[in-house]
């Protein structure tokens, strides 16, 4: 999918996104959601239903689509005052699904300065000149169970989310996903990959694939494995005398977004 965000403002997202739904959820289209919005710069978010839920015969997916349409429409809404945070609250206060979900949503100001607020484990880098100069830091209460927005009291709220603004500059490139990204591609990746395709769109579907390739890859070390056995999760002991370790991509759900800072002197066009 392509989007193009500019309203004679200074600068807008250019925006390109890829979603491939985990190998054994494709018929019901995976559990994560996002939306994209021409609102003033451009606004985009990624919600990742949480999984357990469905040991309760509840579909994780309708949380993580509802509270995506409730915000995408609340963008504009004069109480939400174009602060994300703000937005995190209004439209998990008016989603009705059972569930829960991580969630993060960006939104670019015209002069460039771009606010974030995350509740969880999507992410979110800044990309600049082939540096990342900014990274969101996955919330969890211990490892593989983010922060989450519920349908439940035990959940999290928007006062949970971190906040953060950055300034961008024409040229940068941002990168959001759920974790099914970040946990099974290195920032490295993310820059090589990017450097290779100086299209949004394709950038995302290269950056998607290369995420779905590693999960598959039992021998990959992936970011999520490594961070297991930091957590102390590993093989048993006689596979370790053995000199072997726990490695593998994470099977997931993968969205990505990638958007470029362009200027916006001309009127949208959508293609």
């Amino acid at each position: 999918m392509y989007f193009w965000f500019g309203f004679r403002s200074e600068v807008s997202f250019c925006i390109g996104t890829h979603l491939i739904p985990h190998p054994n959820k494709v018929e019901r289209g995976g559990e994560d959601a996002f939306f994209v919005s021409n609102f003033k710069g451009g606004v985009i978010a990624v919600a990742d239903g949480v999984s357990g839920w469905a040991e309760q015969n509840v579909d994780p997916s309708l949380f993580s689509k509802e509270i995506m349409a409730n915000a995408s429409s609340l963008v504009g809404n004069l109480e939400v005052n174009y602060d994300p945070q703000i937005l995190i609250r209004k439209a998990h206060a008016a989603t009705c699904s059972k569930g829960s979900a991580t969630a993060i949503v960006a939104m670019l100001e015209r002069n460039g300065t771009m606010k974030v607020a995350s509740v969880g484990d999507c992410g979110l880098r800044v990309i600049r000149k082939g540096q990342i100069i900014f990274s969101t830091t996955p919330q969890e209460h211990y490892f593989d169970c983010p922060y989450q927005l519920s349908s439940e009291l035990v959940g999290q709220t928007y006062l949970d989310a971190v906040v953060s603004s950055v300034e961008l500059v024409e040229g940068d490139t941002i990168v959001m996903g759920s974790d099914g990204l970040f946990d099974n591609v290195f920032d490295g990746e993310i820059v090589s990959t990017l450097a290779a395709h100086s299209d949004v769109v394709e950038a995302a579907k290269a950056l998607a694939k290369l995420a779905s390739n590693h999960s598959l890859d039992s021998r990959f070390d992936s970011p999520y494995t490594i961070e297991a056995r930091s957590k102390g999760l590993d093989v048993p002991f006689w596979k370790k005398i053995l000199g072997m370790k726990l490695t593998g991509g994470k099977l997931d759900d993968i969205t990505v977004i990638v958007g470029q800072v362009v200027s916006s002197a001309a009127s949208p066009q959508p293609t």
